[in-house]
């Protein structure tokens, strides 16, 4: 068993897992990187899981890579460029379109910091939501001489914009939760005893709806964000093409019309 990944399926269908570093406040070696893809890639064929949930334990979500003990093979002749490179390759980068392209609906909450990677790691989730003590920041540049990585170099401009993508980047200052929140980098800010059972709420009212035709949401957001509006028209006709024969449209036009609560568990 990975330690380093606390999971927890409730009968509700919500997938819990647990970044559990929290001596080094989260911060991402090579078992954490790789028990999360291992539970990431699980869930997607698990059809009791219908929403995912990633937290961190302790007083941190994540600090990012772990630049003292990652628990990488050790590759004789490679340098530490060529070295970064294959983690990246195998390791970091899978892992964030593992959770982007799920299936299932992922909400990242995140607790405490998040630096460097671990932003990267928070700005993932399809809902992102943190606690009131929460704080994000970049530190690669300021501190390492590195660009921002694990997504984060496009995540947080295409989230915040190119001036304050470069703040952050260029200054590497904390931003908190609640600015966060002003700027669109998260979707909701949260007193800290309130974070997780807000994230279960999120979670369980996702879980009880159409997961497909949600996760079909995101993708035509993301899409949006390199289309013309005459090449996502065309996108959203095929979309809708194929979601309007889904047994989730039927029985969202079916529970309408009979005036009751569609049930979107059972459709298989």
């Amino acid at each position: 068993m990975n330690e380093t990944i606390r999971k927890n399926l409730s009968k509700k269908g919500v997938l819990t897992l647990t970044v559990n570093r929290p001596d080094v406040l989260n911060a991402m070696n090579a078992d954490l990187i790789l028990g999360l893809l291992e539970n990431i890639n699980e869930a997607k064929s698990n059809k009791q899981v219908r929403s995912i949930i990633i937290t961190g334990s302790g007083r941190g979500f994540c600090s990012g890579a772990d630049l003292v003990d990652g628990g990488w093979p050790k590759t004789q002749g490679l340098s530490s460029g060529e070295a970064t490179f294959n983690n990246m390759e195998n390791a970091f980068n899978p892992l964030v379109k593992a959770i982007t392209q799920s299936n299932k609906p992922v909400i990242t909450a995140i607790n405490g910091i998040a630096a460097g990677g671990g932003v990267g790691l928070a700005l993932c989730g399809d809902i992102v939501i943190a606690s009131s003590s929460a704080k994000f920041k970049l530190v690669f540049g300021p501190n390492l001489g590195i660009i921002s990585d694990v997504g984060a170099s496009w995540f947080v401009p295409n989230l915040i914009g190119r001036a304050r993508a470069n703040g952050m980047g260029l200054l590497g200052e904390d931003l908190s939760a609640e600015q966060a929140k002003e700027w669109g980098l998260i979707w909701d800010c949260v007193a800290d005893d309130q974070l997780i059972h807000k994230a279960e709420e999120i979670a369980e009212k996702i879980a009880d709806g159409p997961i497909e035709g949600l996760k079909a949401i995101v993708k035509a957001h993301d899409r949006a964000l390199s289309s013309t509006l005459s090449e996502q028209l065309d996108y959203e006709k095929e979309t809708q093409r194929v979601r309007t024969d889904s047994q989730d449209f039927k029985e969202g036009v079916s529970a309408f019309v009979a005036k009751r609560k569609p049930n979107f568990r059972d459709l298989g």
